[in-house]
């Protein structure tokens, strides 16, 4: 398999272990690679310009992060999650961002706001599929760093990280990319009017909803296998 990276010539950079997680993190969390797929580290090594010892640190944070698993004489590959794990990371995620946007509207700023509204528009009016993940989160993201819980944020990252590339499929191959559009609407009224129980439970809504739309469009294309 090639491997389809934005890989540049690190050479002797320091922080090489770091570029190259980011690189292949966004590769699985966009879904350029794909569940299964092999990660040789010699390959990435020459990509990048580097030794394999940088490598190992990408790889081993990556594992960490649940988004690679090391598989017995084959090496790390992208990991696949069950529909029950899918479910429950969305469940979670309902849980905790509920709970995270309700603290961040109580005591939102009006730059915080404004912030949100431009992302908003750019997720509602961007066409290429690549950047909706992206926008996405900066939108929740936005929204919710008034709560002043950088530890709930972090969690929040990495349970979006491992459904990511799920859920932009299901957006681009299913009418999930309006249902988002108009949602993403909602809690950010709520949020100008600083009603933070309506927001809360809008965001509730609004992963739950995305969760049984994504289970939903992977258990037809499971079957199809």
């Amino acid at each position: 398999m090639k491997l389809k990276l934005n890989a540049v010539n690190l050479g002797a950079t320091s922080s090489s272990a770091d570029i190259i997680f980011e690189a292949l993190r966004e590769a699985i969390v966009e879904g350029t690679m794909q569940d299964g797929d092999l990660l040789r580290q010699d390959q990435i090594a020459t990509m990048f310009n580097v030794s394999r010892i940088p490598v190992r640190e990408a790889l081993a944070r990556l594992e960490e992060q649940g988004l690679i698993t090391n598989q017995r004489y084959k090496g790390a590959v992208v990991s696949s999650l069950s529909l029950d794990e899918i479910s429950e990371l969305f469940e979670f995620r309902a849980l905790l961002e509920s709970d995270v946007i309700r603290r961040a509207v109580e005591r939102i700023s009006d730059k915080t706001l404004e912030e949100a509204k431009d992302f908003a528009a750019q997720f509602a009016r961007e066409t290429d599929s690549n950047q909706w993940g992206r926008l996405n989160q900066q939108f929740h993201y936005t929204l919710y760093k008034d709560s002043n819980r950088p530890y709930h944020l972090q969690v929040i990252s990495k349970a979006l990280d491992n459904v990511g590339r799920y859920l932009r499929a299901q957006l681009v191959l299913t009418s999930g990319i309006d249902r988002a559009r108009r949602q993403h609407a909602g809690i950010l009224e709520a949020a100008i009017d600083r009603d933070a129980e309506a927001a809360a439970a809008l965001t509730r809504d609004h992963i739950l909803g995305a969760s049984q739309s994504l289970i939903e469009f992977l258990e037809v294309e499971r079957e199809k296998k």
